[in-house]
C-alpha cells in the first residue's frame, strides 16, 4: 500500500530470517536426524543454486529429491512448508518493523489514517465535511472459506506466540544474553511443537471446522485492534483538524460480516442446522471476550465514593438492578459498598451470563450492555478518571458497538437454478425453472399478490429450502436483527431471480408486523453478460412497485454483489475489469433515478485470477462516485491468514 519506503529495514528482515532458519534446522536435526537435515540444507542450497542459473544445480537437487521414500519425501515437504511458513511470518513482522520506524520518526505512514487525514487537511477539505463523511463510512470485510485453506486453530495459534516472540525481540535493542537465550528458547518450542503437530487433522473437514478457523482470526485478532483502530482515527483528526475533532465520529465504521456456515451454494452441507449452530458460537464465544473483559475491568475499577466523585446515574443504575435483581444482589460481598463501579459491572457480569444461558434478567440487546457500560465512562470523564480506567471502558464499548452479540453478520447466499426449481414445485408448474425470464416474473408477481391456499402442503423438495428462511426468522429474533446479513443469490439474471426470493420468504412466514418481507435481497452477478445486462436488471427491480416497496420497507438501500472469479475465468481480466467498471457505472445511475442508496459488494478472490489486488488499488479503481463511503468486500479464506494473523498487520 506504500507509495514509499524511506526507512531500509531490509537488513533487519534478512536477519530474522536467518536466525528463524537457523532454529528450524536446529529442530530438524533433533527431530528428524541428520539424514533429513542434510537433505533438506542440500535441497535448500541447490534450488538456490539452480535459480541462480549455476551449472549442474538442477543434477544436484534431482539426486538428493528423486527416488526418496513416501515418508521421507512427507518429511521433506514438511519441512520446507515449515521454513516458508517461518518465512512468512518474518515478512509480516517487517511489516510491523516498517510501521514502528515510521512512528518513532513522526512521519506518518503513507496510507495511513494519519497520512490521509492530514493530505485532506492539507488540501482545504473542512473539518466538517469529514467528519460527515465518517458518520455515514462503513466498511465491512466478509469472510469466506476456501478449501486450500485449512491450517489447524493450534497451528495458527502457534505461528501468533512465533510471530509475538519476534516483535518481543524488536524491544530489545541490545538484549543481554539471558534475554537473548529466554527469546531463542521460547522460539524452538513453538517451532519444534509445530513440527510435531500434523497441520491437518486427517478427517474431512466438516463446516464447523470452517467456521472455527475464520472465528480463530475475529476473537483473537480482530476482537483486539478495533478499539486501536477508532483511537487511531480520533487521533488523526485531533492532529490534522484540533482536540475535539473526535467529538462527533460515529461509532462503528467497521462492521464485520461471514459466509462461512451460510454459503449453501454448491455446498450441500451447509443449511438450517449450520446457520443456527454458526450463529450460536458465535454469540458464545463474543459474550465469553465480554464476561473476561467485565471481570477485568471489575478488578481495575476500584474507585471508592469516599475518594472521588461518581455519576448519579451510575448509583441509580446499581439501585435498579438491585431492586430487579436481589438474589444477585446479595452475593456482592459488603467490601464493595463504597465501590460503585464495580458493583455495576458485578451485574453486567451476571446479566452477560443470563444472557449465554438464555435465563432471565438477560441482555435483550447489545445496546443495553453498552449502555451500562458508557454511564461507567461518562462519570470516569467527569471524576477524574481519563487516566484511571476510562481507556478501557470506552474499549470494551466500542467493541459491543461493533460485534454486539452476534460477534460477525452471517450471510445467507444459494444459487438462483436452486430457487428456480424449489418455486416451480411451490407453484405446481413444472416448466417454471426452464421458462423465459419475463414469464418466471409475471408467474412470481402473481404469487406475491395472492396468498398460498389455505393448508397447502409442501412439496419434499421445497421443504430444505423453506427451512432455511424459517431458520433467518428464528435467527433474528434469538441473535438480533444484524446476525443474518443479505440473501445473496449467485448466477442471477434477470429481475425474477430477486421476485424469487421475495416469493420463498414470503411462503416460510419471514415478515414483519406489517407484512414485509424482513430480509436485505441481494443478486449477484458474475458472468460478462450477467454483468453487462446488470444495470437493465436493476432499473427493472426499482422501477417495479412491488419491489420498489420492499426496498422501501428496507431503508431505501439496496445491495448488489458483483463476482470477480467467474468473469476473470470466463473472459480474461482485462474484459472482466471492464464489464465490472461498467455495471458500477450503470448500477449506480440505476439506484440514483430510483432514489435508492446503492452499495456494492465486491467478491474478490485472493489471487490475480480471482480478481483480487491490493485493496487501495480496488478502492482506486472504483468509478467516481460510486463508493459514498460505504464498502463491502469478500476476504477469501486463502488470505486471511496473510491480512488477519498478526494485529499490526490487521490494524494497517
Amino acid at each position: 500500500m506504500e507509495t514509499h519506503q524511506p526507512f531500509e529495514a531490509a537488513d533487519g528482515l534478512r536477519r530474522d530470517v536467518r536466525y528463524l532458519g537457523a532454529l528450524l534446522g536446529n529442530v530438524l536435526h533433533e527431530q528428524g536426524g541428520d539424514q533429513l537435515f542434510r537433505i533438506v540444507e542440500g535441497a535448500r542450497i541447490a534450488a538456490r543454486s539452480r535459480r541462480e542459473g549455476e551449472d549442474g544445480a538442477e543434477n544436484t537437487l534431482d539426486a538428493l529429491l528423486v527416488g526418496l521414500d513416501p515418508t521421507r519425501a512427507a518429511e521433506v515437504a514438511q519441512a520446507f512448508s515449515a521454513y516458508f511458513a517461518l518465512v512468512n511470518m518474518a515478512e509480516r513482522v517487517q511489516r510491523i518493523r516498517r510501521r514502528r520506524e515510521y512512528l518513532r520518526s513522526g512521519t506518518p505512514q503513507p496510507g495511513s489514517l494519519d497520512d490521509v487525514v492530514r493530505r485532506l487537511a492539507a488540501s482545504g477539505l473542512p473539518r466538517e465535511k469529514v467528519l460527515s463523511v465518517i458518520a455515514g463510512m462503513l466498511v465491512e470485510p466478509v469472510y469466506t472459506a476456501h478449501p486450500t485453506e485449512a491450517i489447524r486453530r493450534t497451528i495458527l495459534a502457534k505461528e501468533q506466540r512465533v510471530a509475538r516472540l519476534l516483535i518481543d525481540r524488536l524491544q530489545h535493542v541490545e538484549p543481554t544474553p539471558d534475554e537473548e537465550a529466554a527469546l531463542t528458547g521460547q522460539l524452538r518450542d513453538e517451532i519444534t511443537l509445530m513440527w510435531q503437530t500434523s497441520e491437518h487433522s486427517g478427517v474431512k473437514r466438516t463446516v464447523a471446522d470452517e467456521v472455527e478457523h475464520v472465528l480463530f482470526y475475529l476473537t483473537d485478532v480482530v476482537y483486539r485492534v478495533v478499539p486501536a483502530l477508532e483511537e487511531a482515527m480520533e487521533a488523526a483528526l485531533e492532529a490534522a483538524y484540533g482536540a475535539d475533532a473526535d467529538d462527533h465520529i460515529a461509532s462503528p465504521f467497521v462492521r464485520f460480516g461471514s459466509w462461512v456456515g451460510g454459503d449453501m451454494d454448491g455446498n450441500p452441507n451447509v443449511g438450517p442446522d449450520t446457520i443456527r449452530h454458526t450463529l450460536e458460537r458465535q454469540r458464545q464465544l463474543i459474550i465469553d471476550r465480554y464476561i473476561s473483559e467485565v471481570r477485568a475491568l471489575f478488578g481495575h475499577l476500584s474507585q471508592s465514593r469516599s475518594r472521588v466523585g461518581i455519576d448519579p446515574g451510575v448509583e441509580a443504575r446499581c439501585a435498579d438492578y438491585r431492586r430487579q435483581m436481589p438474589a444477585v444482589a446479595a452475593d456482592i460481598p459488603r467490601r464493595y459498598d463504597d465501590m460503585s463501579y464495580r458493583i455495576l459491572l458485578w451485574f453486567c457480569w451476571a446479566r452477560l451470563e443470563a444472557t449465554l444461558e438464555g435465563e432471565p434478567h438477560a441482555y435483550p440487546s447489545a445496546d443495553e450492555f453498552r449502555s451500562d457500560l458508557d454511564l461507567i465512562a461518562a462519570s470516569l470523564r467527569r471524576h477524574k478518571g481519563r487516566h484511571a480506567g476510562l481507556l478501557r471502558t470506552t474499549r470494551l464499548a466500542r467493541r459491543a458497538a461493533t460485534f454486539g452479540f452476534h460477534l460477525a453478520t452471517l450471510d445467507i447466499r444459494q444459487d438462483a437454478l436452486v430457487h428456480r426449481v424449489v418455486v416451480g414445485s411451490l407453484l405446481e408448474a413444472p416448466g417454471f425453472a426452464d421458462a423465459a425470464p419475463e414469464t418466471r416474473a409475471e408467474t412470481l408477481h402473481a404469487a406475491l399478490e395472492s396468498e398460498p391456499a389455505p393448508g397447502a402442503v409442501i412439496p419434499p423438495d421445497a421443504a430444505s429450502t423453506l427451512a432455511v428462511f424459517h431458520q433467518i426468522a428464528r435467527a433474528r429474533e434469538a441473535f438480533g436483527p444484524e446476525a443474518v446479513g443479505p440473501y445473496i443469490i449467485s448466477m442471477a439474471q434477470g429481475p425474477d431471480d430477486t421476485l424469487a426470493v421475495l416469493y420463498l420468504a414470503r411462503r416460510a412466514g419471514l415478515v414483519d408486523a406489517e407484512g414485509a418481507v424482513d430480509l436485505d435481497v441481494a443478486p449477484l452477478f458474475e458472468t460478462v453478460p450477467d454483468l453487462e445486462s446488470a444495470g437493465e436488471t436493476l432499473t427493472t427491480l426499482l422501477d417495479d412497485p412491488l419491489y420498489r416497496a420492499h426496498v422501501a420497507d428496507r431503508g431505501d438501500r439496496q445491495i448488489v454483489m458483483l463476482g470477480y472469479s467467474d468473469s476473470s475465468k470466463e473472459s480474461g481480466l482485462a474484459a472482466s475489469r471492464w464489464a465490472l467498471y461498467r455495471a458500477e457505472s450503470v448500477l449506480s445511475d440505476a439506484a440514483d433515478r430510483a432514489g435508492v442508496e446503492l452499495t456494492l459488494f465486491h467478491g474478490r478472490g485472493g489471487t490475480p485470477s480471482r480478481g483480487g489486488s491490493k485493496p487501495r488499488a480496488g478502492i482506486l479503481a472504483q468509478p467516481p462516485g460510486v463508493m459514498r463511503g460505504r464498502m463491502r468486500l469478500t476476504e477469501q479464506g486463502e488470505i486471511i491468514h496473510a491480512k488477519y494473523g498478526l494485529r499490526g498487520i490487521a490494524l494497517r
